[in-house]
């Protein structure tokens, strides 16, 4: 119908003898609308909605729940609500604080499960029914690869919250999918370095592993941070997520010969498989001449919170924490704990984060259309976000910025402070050549629904 009107525009223009600029005013207004109304999901009337995607049950739900809480203070600082959070702080900005390009945001919300199908169902029905025109949330990377690919299809933007595994902007990337979080490669070269001063260059690993996409490349990466230190990996022995008793997995370390548990586990699995390690006695016991230790490749405040005790001197590794001493880090602290009564989670402020960044880069690019938005956020360089200087790499959709080293405190103050940040490693130490991985982004032409 457009297309009609623009003929028929043009035809009356010519015949009334119009010239130059004239003749030209019409037809350019109806192929701008014509361009913008080509895309899933444009929002045609005064606001436009993000779908929240977040596990609320299942293994990962702490974490979901709290990426919810953070999504939803999003929105509020978005539309001008609130004290403002990271609007405050982040350089450059485009965003306003009332909503963006004049439209208010909404949004829908859905529990994944921390299921992969689930989450690829939510997800489908939030673009399909409720006109979601960005996907956020996960804490799993097996929901994040299988909505990202969706979302491809679809040509709607996923800001993925919580994904560590090496595919999700590795062989399994999209050019309608980004990363904020951090991957176990990553964690791997930040980790490697401080294992080998706490704990020697003569070690055997025994590795416990969630059997999905993050933990396969979770091990995959900290095998070969280790090994390369020297060390040895005894045996490798994936577990089912969820899997809730892992005493059957447990045994065999004690008799194994190895010197050192890595426990590639997260959220509900890792406080579960941490408590049993310490009650089979694996923190009192000796191996190989060397007081035996327990290594978390990637935990949390919030896991550190249900694991109680048992995380003492537990080492591992984070994309971000509240004790961070930086600008952002104390707006986004200060806001959500007056919002919900608690410090935010990594979970919480990265999802918060793909929030922001997605809701400015539709504002710099002045279009809700993908394709556009997409070049806004490839090559985008930030701060004040509370990970300091950051590039949201065009190659892989990958943020690249400081990794933290944590440590599970001996005398913590109270339970929102069981975490040392032991070392903050550079971005430069963990940047790495997007070929290792592979994986090729696609198409990132917009797409009608």
């Amino acid at each position: 119908m457009t297309d009609r009107i623009f003929r028929l525009n043009r035809r009356a223009a010519l015949k009334a003898g119009l010239a130059g600029a004239g003749a030209l005013a019409a037809p350019t207004f109806f192929i701008r609308d014509a361009w913008a109304d080509d895309f899933c999901n444009m929002p045609k009337g005064s606001t436009v909605t993000f779908g929240f995607n977040v596990p609320q049950t299942g293994p990962y739900a702490d974490e979901g729940l709290d990426e919810l809480r953070a999504l939803q203070l999003a929105v509020k600082h978005i539309n001008g609500e609130g004290d403002g959070g990271l609007l405050k702080t982040m350089k450059p900005l485009a965003l306003k604080g009332n909503g963006i390009l004049g439209k208010k945001v909404a949004f829908v919300s859905g529990d994944t499960q921390t299921k992969a199908d689930a989450a690829r169902a939510t997800a489908k029905r939030m673009i399909e029914k409720d006109g979601a025109i960005m996907i956020t949330g996960g804490s799993s990377s097996a929901e994040a690869v299988a909505v990202q690919s969706l979302c491809q299809d679809t040509g709607v933007i996923f800001m993925a919250g919580l994904t560590h595994s090496n595919d999700t902007t590795g062989k399994d990337k999209r050019a309608f999918g980004f990363r904020h979080f951090f991957n176990a490669y990553m964690s791997g070269l930040a980790l490697g370095p401080v294992l080998a001063e706490a704990y020697g260059k003569d070690r055997a690993a025994y590795h416990l592993t969630a059997d999905y996409t993050w933990g396969w490349t979770q091990e995959e990466s900290i095998k070969d941070a280790t090994e390369k230190l020297g060390w040895t990996t005894v045996k490798t022995v994936r577990t089912p997520l969820g899997a809730g008793d892992f005493s059957q997995y447990i045994t065999p370390v004690l008799n194994s010969g190895a010197d050192v548990l890595i426990l590639n586990h997260y959220g509900k699995d890792m406080i579960n498989s941490l408590t049993q390690a310490v009650q089979f006695g694996l923190r009192e016991k000796m191996a190989n001449g060397k007081k035996f230790e327990i290594v978390v490749p990637l935990f949390s405040e919030l896991m550190a919170q249900g694991a109680g005790d048992n995380i003492k001197g537990i080492i591992g590794t984070a994309n971000w924490d509240w004790k961070l001493e930086d600008a952002a880090t104390k707006a986004f602290t200060k806001s959500f704990g007056a919002a919900y009564g608690m410090p935010p989670s990594q979970a919480a402020q990265t999802c918060y984060v793909q929030a922001i960044l997605y809701a400015d880069a539709c504002q710099r690019a002045g279009t809700f259309n993908p394709t556009k938005v997409i070049e806004a956020l490839e090559g985008f360089e930030f701060d004040g976000m509370g990970n300091g200087k950051t590039l949201y790499r065009a190659a892989d959709h990958q943020c690249f910025k400081d990794v933290l080293v944590v440590q599970g405190k001996e005398n913590p103050k109270d339970k929102y402070d069981l975490l040392a940040i032991k070392k903050i490693v550079p971005a430069a130490e963990v940047t790495y050549d997007p070929a290792i991985f592979g994986g090729d982004l696609g198409s990132k032409a917009a797409k009608k629904c």
